[in-house]
């Protein structure tokens, strides 16, 4: 019996409390919802159901080097007994991927990610606030004409292509738990400030938003605090701004007014024609850097401030474990069409949150902050335990591995070493073969 469909189907799993049980940290009803998402319907009877080809390619994301096929044989995934080569067809398989499509994936990823970044526990506070970090990534995608047609090209030096498509991913993360909130997936032509300001609004109140310089724009500032419900930002300080200083807290703070563009006002008439920004100044390795925010000098000081932004790292961290630790390195996406690449992305992001929400609840019953759990490891884990829980028996005791599930995780927590310092250096790359300095650059 596949691994979903046991634990919907055991009665006695309420007994463990969702501190102590993997799979319901996705209720049953949610995904049925998203299910109701899918371009196509029908009444009969397939080997595999819409429920099970979600969780066919959420295990594609746990299993990257693995074919489809195998990954449906490992976790199981069939509404007629034992997974084989007899009942699951590979052809079968990827029509299937293509009936379910990405809505539902997309759908469920947002309703959990909101669920589950939104909550609150010891280590999740900054002075009364939650912090988040807005950011964005690229996705290399096979190179196939119709992939290049819709996501583009990134940008060279030159009017050449890149070697392969690239998509653009901007997230939304809770630093200190690192689940994805939301996240919006477009070709590479669409920017980064656009994609966010779809998600900025729905940022949860009594928080801060940390955001890269790339993302600095008046529209998109103001939208996160305009409700005036204790939402708040903080962004590095751009070259050539024009401003006036309206009041000096200290040598290292104050209160700057600024015009918003024309552009700005012109797009959105609700802008007003000034803002103010606090603009905090602080060393790092004897270099002065300044940084922007909204941050009331009454209630958070210089040195608050100034130590804050270096937490927005943790979402390149959290970008790092998708491409390295999940996708394995690999130079591509898997899919090959349009839409399924689509489904794959939200998949990762899905499945990420997923090990993510595991890891940190361990990480609390262990008192532990969630940072401290390896993802690596907890990743690892949680995928060769799913493969001895699809073909667990008796069917009775997949509760009790559940439970122990999360008590292995908890030991999984990162050992922090001290390390000499290493100067960077760059060593002389020598090769036997021609180099082609005219080749377009990777990205």
């Amino acid at each position: 019996m596949p691994l979903h469909q046991t634990l919907l189907e055991i009665d006695d799993l309420h007994q463990f409390s969702d501190q102590s049980t993997f799979t319901q940290n996705i209720p049953v009803e949610w995904v049925e919802s998203a299910l109701t998402l899918t371009q196509s319907a029908t009444i009969r009877r397939r080997r595999l159901p819409s429920d099970q080809v979600l969780w066919l390619v959420l295990g594609m994301s746990l299993f990257r080097d693995e074919p489809i096929a195998d990954v449906a044989r490992r976790l199981n995934t069939c509404s007629q007994g034992l997974a084989n080569d007899c009942l699951l067809a590979k052809s079968g398989i990827s029509s299937a991927r293509q009936r379910l499509g990405p809505q539902p994936l997309e759908w469920l990823f947002r309703k959990t990610g909101y669920h589950w970044g939104s909550e609150r526990y010891p280590a999740d506070d900054w002075n009364g606030l939650q912090v988040f970090a807005v950011d964005g990534a690229l996705f290399r995608t096979p190179d196939t004409p119709e992939l290049r047609e819709h996501f583009g090209s990134g940008n060279t030096s030159t009017n050449r292509q890149t070697p392969y498509p690239i998509l653009r991913l901007v997230s939304l993360m809770n630093t200190r738990s690192h689940i994805m909130l939301d996240a919006q997936i477009s070709p590479f032509r669409k920017g980064e400030i656009r994609m966010a300001e779809s998600f900025v609004s729905r940022i949860p109140d009594h928080s801060v938003t940390l955001l890269d310089k790339g993302f600095w724009g008046a529209d998109l500032l103001l939208s996160i605090n305009r409700n005036n419900d204790n939402r708040h930002w903080l962004i590095p300080a751009r070259k050539g701004l024009v401003y006036e200083e309206v009041e000096q807290y200290n040598s290292r703070d104050k209160l700057l007014r600024m015009k918003v563009s024309d552009q700005a006002r012109k797009r959105n008439s609700s802008l007003p024609e000034y803002w103010d920004v606090r603009a905090v100044t602080y060393e790092i390795n004897e270099i002065e850097k300044t940084v922007y925010t909204s941050l009331p000098y009454a209630k958070f000081n210089t040195e608050m401030v100034s130590e804050l932004y270096h937490e927005r790292w943790e979402i390149e961290l959290g970008f790092r474990d998708i491409k390295s630790s999940m996708n394995n390195n690999a130079l591509t996406l898997r899919s090959k069409k349009v839409e399924l690449i689509y489904q794959e992305v939200w998949s990762l992001l899905l499945a990420y949150n997923v090990v993510r929400r595991e890891a940190g609840q361990a990480a609390i019953a262990y008192q532990k902050a969630p940072s401290e759990i390896s993802f690596k490891a907890a990743y690892c884990y949680i995928a060769s335990q799913l493969i001895v829980m699809a073909q667990a028996q008796p069917i009775s005791k997949t509760g009790t591995r559940l439970a122990h599930l999360r008590s292995g995780i908890g030991e999984l927590c990162i050992n922090y070493r001290s390390r000499p310092s290493r100067p960077r250096t760059v060593k002389i790359n020598k090769t036997r073969y021609p180099v082609n300095r005219n080749a377009a650059p990777l990205k």
